[in-house]
């Protein structure tokens, strides 16, 4: 399985320095939602990762396609794939990689939250 992690890049000549990014996407990861956005024919597009409240623990991770920025999110790009994340989100996400992992019980994205005090036993919610 590869775990490595897509580096985002913004150092481009005429461009602003890089830009310290709050999660990261391993490779399978942006593989996976690049796959997902052809199958669902949505050119364009990109993802939008959040906190949302709720789960056993607190607060839960939610994805979704996005096709345009709303007022204060942070918009970069990373393998390929266009993230955007809401400032309450960012506080929440600083040092998260998201991966995506296959198991007995299934397939899916799965989030590594090193500020993250507890999590479920689903791996989908936390307590920050």
């Amino acid at each position: 399985m590869d775990t490595s992690v897509i580096t985002p890049t913004r150092n481009l000549v005429g461009e602003e320095p890089q830009v310290e990014t709050p999660i990261a996407f391993t490779a399978k990861a942006v593989e996976m939602v690049l796959n997902a956005m052809t199958q669902e024919n949505l050119t364009g597009y990109g993802i939008r990762v959040g906190v949302v409240g709720g789960g056993c623990s607190g607060f839960q991770y939610s994805m979704d396609f996005e096709n345009e920025q709303k007022d204060g999110d942070q918009v970069y790009e990373q393998g390929g794939v266009k993230v955007y994340l809401d400032p309450m989100s960012a506080m929440y996400l600083q040092g998260v990689t998201v991966d995506y992992v296959v198991g007995l019980q299934g397939a899916g994205f799965k989030f590594n939250n090193p500020n993250a005090k507890n999590t479920c036993g689903c791996g989908q919610s936390f307590t920050a």
